[in-house]
């Protein structure tokens, strides 16, 4: 809240150094902002009495966005890719998909590994376990599994995050 916004009796006044000027009625507040051809702003409303501060509004929430743009900026947004095998996988397909995975892993992205059982084959399930575990392994050096492989209806899958060190 800024200047006629606010409707306490009394506030605790900060001027723009930062320096407490006191407890004083609102009105001496407003006419101390107003000689200083600023705003007053209220910065503490659960304090008692609240915290104001004199300072330039439209300058403080400048400011304050361009510190968000800044914080926008530099965050990593993070992707679940998918790669996806067979029970029934030949060894160079599994390289090729170890390959992929390891380059999403190195560009900073979660690998989601999902193998679609066919038919009759999700009676043996614990191939589909053996394959995922092999490739875990495989891919263990660039990044760590977060979610064990897990059967989910016909699908089994698991999830990886790259490791710290793999950019």
């Amino acid at each position: 809240m800024i200047n006629e916004e606010i409707r306490d009796r009394e506030v605790r006044v900060v001027d723009r150094n930062g320096e407490q000027l006191g407890i004083m009625p609102i009105r001496q507040a407003l006419e101390m902002a107003e000689e200083a051809q600023l705003d007053l702003v209220k910065i503490a409303p659960q304090a008692r009495p609240p915290v104001c501060k004199i300072m330039d509004y439209g300058k403080y929430r400048f400011e304050q966005s361009k510190k968000e743009r800044e914080f926008r900026k530099n965050q990593k947004v993070i992707t679940v890719k998918e790669v996806r095998l067979s029970a029934t996988i030949e060894d160079h397909d599994i390289d090729v998909k170890l390959k992929n995975a390891i380059k999403f892993l190195k560009d900073g992205n979660k690998v989601k590994a999902t193998i679609r059982f066919r038919g009759r084959q999700i009676t043996h399930s614990e191939i589909g376990r053996q394959v995922m575990t092999e490739f875990a392994e495989r891919i263990k050096e660039y990044g760590t599994v977060d979610k064990a492989p897990q059967i989910e209806g016909r699908n089994m899958s698991m999830f990886i995050s790259p490791k710290p060190g793999a950019d």
